[in-house]
């Protein structure tokens, strides 16, 4: 009775549990209690089903917004800076869905502060409590590796204690201490062949869905079919441009199927959508007159105009990969020599998957005095990402995307123009310190009335022969019906069955063989490179397949560094 006098006068959710025996019914009664975490003992927030079927909140009382947390670590300024994020308005809002909803789909523009903020949120609301940890799914791994990085500064805490972070080849975890973790969706895919209903984590939220990667795909499948198994699995999915309604009718069992047997206080199946607004600096979009022929060039014109005429502040560019990037810092280079009075200033920068952590962070570093960082950057600088200095951005218009031909079985990187929400993505870089500009190197009639609204999905132009083996090591055999976002072509589908089949990793009932079949699902490499190695072993050449199947593994063999830019 103590604990739950405490419980009730503080706000929050003791630790203690109670030493007293209730009867069944006053049991399920004080569990709902004890569950309600968005704010024990208050009203819940006031709000409207809108005709969608997504949910509109009348008001935002700023009592009820108030956080249960402080800044217990003595970090009281850190904490004035997370209370001004527009996410922390919505605190109360998101934990209430969180706690009635199995889905919460949040829609929060760029810059609201979702990525840091609501795992915080959540474990302070008592679902990392237990040995119960919470997930945070990211769809590249320099944005797992910042965005933990923050979080744990934010917390107070040592990365790798109670926020730690799980990459390919890199774990900064500490089992049964870490409660909030951040991954790649492939990290997380791989753990559930060892626990395939994910039984530790109590709250999964998969950030950034918009990109539409395979593994982000395959992940929201497979996350669809395990809440069928655990009803208490609660997931949030979040972007800043995501199709909040094609995403509400993929996660929507409410008729397809009922709650369990005796969870009558079960989540509510139908999924909830909340949209949270971004920082309130404005970004002006400056368009081209006519097409541009070299949009390197034009990248490079724009960057010493903006260095002309523009006050004090950082610039990113976004072009297509590392090639382009170099070009861009060799003009730059030359500009320098030819014309310091344009150029003066102006620190380069590039940005890729390509380069080494140091050379990576060298982006995160405050800018000198006097000087104006150039950040070069493919599309991994579009989400996840926060560049506090930058207030110009450059928009190329394209990016490099992979495209498969299962005719002639070739996949290649092709240059191709960006949807609209991608421009939106990179126009929200933008203004994060004060209001900002944004050139986009074409038209404006283009943008309108041309230009995509929504990328392709990679599930639906990339070789599947990793992915249908993925999900037969899941145990999902019936792949033409597992339930996709997307569904692949299937043409590619078939093909991949084709290599799988001739490469003896699938047997005549397309289940994997044993032992090959299996041996080649737990190595996370490319099918055909996994059975090379496995063979090698009985041709006795392990030695050099290895070397050639490292080579074959990586983008680029090369290693050009910038360490005369830094």
């Amino acid at each position: 009775l103590r604990c739950r006098r405490d419980f009730l006068r503080r706000g929050k959710i003791s630790g203690k549990k109670p030493f007293i025996k209730l009867n069944r019914r006053r049991q399920r009664s004080w569990a709902r209690k004890k569950m309600a975490f968005w704010k024990p003992g208050t009203e819940k927030p006031r709000f409207v089903e809108d005709e969608e079927g997504g949910i509109v909140f009348m008001s935002n009382n700023p009592a009820s917004s108030s956080s249960s947390s402080s800044s217990s670590y003595g970090y009281a300024n850190m904490e004035k800076q997370r209370q001004r994020l527009p996410v922390y308005k919505y605190r109360t809002e998101i934990l209430y869905l969180v706690e009635n909803h199995a889905t919460t789909i949040i829609v929060g523009e760029t810059g609201s502060g979702k990525t840091t903020q609501i795992p915080q949120y959540l474990k302070e609301a008592g679902w990392a409590e237990g040995g119960r940890v919470i997930a945070c799914t990211q769809p590249r791994r320099l944005a797992v590796q910042s965005v933990s990085a923050r979080v744990a500064e934010e917390m107070g805490v040592n990365l790798g204690d109670e926020v730690g972070y799980t990459i390919r080849f890199e774990d900064h975890t500490t089992s049964g201490v870490t409660s909030v973790k951040f991954l790649t969706d492939g990290v997380l895919i791989r753990e559930m062949m060892e626990d395939p209903l994910l039984t530790k984590y109590s709250v999964i939220m998969v950030d950034e869905a918009h990109e539409r990667s395979i593994s982000t795909d395959i992940l929201l499948g497979l996350l669809k079919k395990i809440q069928r198994r655990r009803p208490e699995l609660r997931l949030i999915i979040s972007s800043a441009t995501i199709e909040a309604k094609a995403m509400f009718n993929f996660f929507n069992s409410s008729k397809k199927r009922h709650a369990p047997e005796g969870s009558t206080h079960g989540p509510n199946l139908e999924p909830a959508i909340l949209s949270v607004e971004g920082r309130g600096f404005s970004v002006k979009i400056h368009y081209v007159e006519e097409p541009v022929s070299d949009y390197i060039r034009s990248v490079v014109s724009t960057i010493l105009l903006i260095n002309e005429r523009e006050p004090p502040g950082d610039v990113l560019v976004f072009l297509t990969g590392q090639d382009d990037i170099e070009t861009a810092i060799k003009l730059l280079a030359e500009e320098a020599h030819s014309n310091q009075k344009n150029s003066s200033g102006l620190l380069p920068l590039p940005l890729y998957s390509g380069l080494s952590r140091a050379e990576q962070e060298l982006i995160f570093t405050p800018t000198p005095r006097g000087k104006r960082k150039v950040i070069l950057s493919t599309n991994i600088a579009e989400t996840s990402l926060t560049l506090e200095g930058v207030v110009y951005v450059i928009d190329s218009g394209f990016s490099k995307q992979k495209f498969y031909n299962p005719i002639s079985d070739i996949e290649s990187l092709v240059v191709a123009p960006i949807s609209k929400a991608s421009a939106r993505q990179r126009s929200g870089r933008a203004g994060r310190v004060r209001p900002g500009k944004c050139y986009r190197l074409y038209t404006e009639n283009y943008f309108l009335n041309q230009m995509p609204g929504e990328g392709i999905p990679e599930m639906q132009r990339s070789n599947l022969v990793s992915t249908v083996i993925q999900l037969k090591a899941l145990g999902i055999d019936n792949i033409l019906g597992f339930d996709w976002p997307a569904p692949p072509s299937p043409q590619a589908m078939i093909r991949a069955l084709e290599v799988l089949y001739s490469l003896q990793i699938l047997d005549d009932d397309a289940k994997l063989t044993s032992p090959t079949g299996f041996q080649v699902a737990e190595l996370p490499l490319d099918p055909m490179i996994s059975k090379m190695i496995l063979a090698s072993g009985e041709l006795g050449c392990s030695d050099e397949i290895i070397t050639i199947a490292a080579l074959l593994s990586i983008q680029v063999i090369a290693l050009y560094t910038f360490s005369s830019v830094s």
